[in-house]
């Protein structure tokens, strides 16, 4: 079964990722636009605006048993080896390299194809996609969620009901949440450190985690890659991440909910961690490499339009009085102005080398609300403790 959606609201949805957040279409444009055949309907809108536009469209269409895409799908992961998945065809890399602008259509038939694969050689392909993925993210890209059965299964609902929560936030014009997350912006700028406290509901004890962001870059999420979006986040210095944390919300990561996840830092290293729900997929992901035992982002959930915070971490990370940590890679842009010139990377480098920025082929949101009934208990900036106003973060008065 598909999505129904209107057509007014697939021009409108493609609109707003074609011409705000990609900035539009110029004549010389070759925009990738990735996904599964079920997102057809989407796909082939963006692909129609972007011919018309005199520009390319390369329609990348995704296996259903390959998660979002990578470099290989599930089974890869099942039926093959190391030296298979090492051996990633030249004309994958190339791809990439020749398109200027990227969107990602998230969006799976059945989340199912992802599941029982080998730890290692799922280890093995995200490491073998991290180059790629490193091209796309240094170009113009944007994500976006479509609506699936599969996906609406994992959330218990119908598939009109899920679609109408996806639907209604992303016909909603992202520009409105420049206003809303202002406050919270200036405040981080001039913040040095940020302090998290949640309570653990199998103890009770209140765990505290702390991070340094003095210096860092912060940046403003209003729909330029996220769409929707809706949250304000930054890089800390990895090796500056102390305390305990626990985060309830439930996401969805290749194929696996995971929730209840409590996590303790020594030195910006993971060095104890657990899973109500989910604890061999959380492994999988901390395992990966060395920069999966730290942290790469710190951020606060701005978006009070999303009605559900659905377990889709494109989505349950923007759910206004939430707040996220990323296991895995840090953000470069946090460090540095131009991530791409040689200039800035030279800098970067000089970071990582210092393990303040942190990279790893991962990076997994995990979620801890601070709405009432949640895990959260209260963020603080400096000596300024946060406040939730309508189901967002405010700066107190």
């Amino acid at each position: 079964m598909t999505a129904k959606i209107s057509k007014a609201d697939l021009e409108k949805w493609a609109d707003y990722i074609l011409d705000y957040s990609l900035g539009g279409i110029e004549k010389d444009d070759v925009i990738m636009v990735k996904g599964e055949h079920i997102c057809w309907a989407l796909m082939s809108v963006m692909q129609d605006k972007i011919i018309k536009a005199e520009a390319i469209a390369d329609l990348n269409i995704v296996a259903p048993d390959n998660d979002r895409g990578k470099i290989w799908g599930a089974s890869m992961a099942r039926f093959g080896s190391v030296e298979q998945i090492k051996n990633v065809p030249n004309w994958q890399k190339t791809r990439y390299e020749n398109m200027n602008k990227y969107i990602e259509i998230l969006g799976a038939e059945n989340p199912e194809y992802f599941k029982g694969v080998s730890e290692e050689l799922a280890q093995e392909i995200m490491r073998a996609d991290e180059p790629i993925k490193n091209t796309r993210l240094s170009k113009r890209w944007a994500l976006t969620l479509f609506p699936t059965q599969g996906f609406a299964d994992m959330e218990g609902m119908t598939l009109e009901e899920y679609t109408k929560v996806i639907v209604d936030a992303s016909t909603v014009d992202p520009r409105l949440l420049d206003e809303v997350e202002e406050d919270i912006y200036q405040l981080l700028t001039k913040s040095k450190e940020i302090k998290i406290e949640t309570k653990c509901p199998v103890t009770g004890n209140l765990l505290t985690l702390k991070m340094n962001i003095d210096g860092r870059n912060i940046i403003k999420c209003t729909g330029k890659r996220n769409f929707p979006d809706g949250e304000v986040f930054t890089s800390p210095d990895a090796n500056t991440v102390h305390g305990e944390i626990f985060v309830d919300l439930p996401v969805f990561q290749g194929g696996t909910s995971i929730q209840g996840v409590y996590l303790k830092f020594e030195k910006g290293i993971i060095v104890s961690y657990s899973a109500q729900e989910g604890g061999e997929a959380l492994k999988k992901i901390i395992e990966t490499d060395k920069g999966s035992h730290r942290i790469g982002e710190v951020a606060l959930g701005m978006n009070n339009g999303i009605s559900k915070a659905l377990k889709h971490p494109l989505f349950v990370e923007k759910v206004g009085g939430t707040l996220h940590i990323a296991i895995g890679a840090s953000y470069p842009e946090c460090y540095v102005a131009n991530p791409s010139s040689e200039d800035d990377k030279k800098i970067a480098d000089k970071f990582f080398e210092k393990g303040i920025l942190n990279r790893s082929a991962q990076h997994v949101d995990v979620v801890a609300d601070f709405r009432e009934g949640g895990a959260g208990v209260a963020v603080y900036l400096d000596d300024i403790k946060l406040e939730i106003e309508n189901n967002i973060w405010v700066v107190p008065k």
